[in-house]
């Protein structure tokens, strides 16, 4: 089966947590994802289009963002390898994608049809109930995501907003000197801010001795003064 060749990939995913890569294959035979390929700029789903089944990114990048109605985007979380989307929608009454998932490069996803995964199970696996608890785990997750996307949102500041996820990522990585995950329009996006408030911004605090950046790369000069002007 197709599946096979991205076993993997599969055995990273959240929805397959705590399983082997030997249980992963089969219970992709019961589950009978589809693949799917997209070339870059290519929607993998569009809000308010009927809801297909929760994907599994398998190659390459997607975006996952929200567009108010003025069409002003705002990125909810970037898709690369192994990541799912569409699991709020799974235990939800609704049928439709509550965000568009864009390609940012080609690349393929599985998608599961959700009756595949909370419906019953005609072959009674043994595996059924765990792969609910995994996605019931994964929903709480992105709940708490949500939540600290509105905290950025209530921030004024840009400045704010830029000390605030830098210091995330800082406390993620350890390191006063780490590569940002995203580029600057996708930042700018994350932070919903405009891509040349952002630079002029993070190009300000450079000047003043706070950071230094290269690219991706950032190095944290000043911890104390970024805490300072992330309260």
């Amino acid at each position: 089966m197709a599946f096979e060749k991205y076993v993997e990939v599969l055995s990273r995913a959240e929805l397959f947590r705590g399983f082997d890569k030997d249980e992963v294959v089969s219970m992709l035979k019961c589950l009978e994802p589809k693949i799917k390929e997209y070339g870059k700029g290519n929607y993998l789903a569009v809000a308010g289009e009927e809801f297909q089944g929760i994907g599994i990114m398998l190659e390459g990048e997607a975006a996952a963002y929200k567009e108010n109605i003025a069409g002003t985007r705002v990125i909810m979380v970037l898709l690369k390898p192994g990541d799912v989307f569409g699991e709020i929608v799974a235990f939800s009454s609704q049928s439709q994608w509550p965000v568009t998932v864009e390609a940012q490069q080609p690349c393929k996803a599985l998608f599961i049809s959700r009756q595949k995964i909370v419906g019953e199970c005609r072959h009674l696996c043994p595996w059924h109930r765990k792969l609910i608890e995994n996605m019931l785990m994964m929903v709480s997750e992105r709940a708490l995501t949500l939540s600290r996307k509105v905290e950025y949102l209530s921030i004024k500041s840009i400045r704010g907003k830029i000390s605030t996820y830098l210091l995330e990522q800082y406390k993620k990585t350890g390191e006063t000197t780490f590569i940002l995950p995203m580029n600057r329009n996708e930042l700018a996006d994350f932070l919903n801010v405009s891509r040349p408030s952002l630079s002029r911004e993070m190009c300000s605090m450079r000047d003043e001795g706070i950071i230094d950046f290269h690219r991706a790369s950032v190095r944290i000069k000043d911890l104390q003064a970024l805490k300072r002007m992330a309260q």
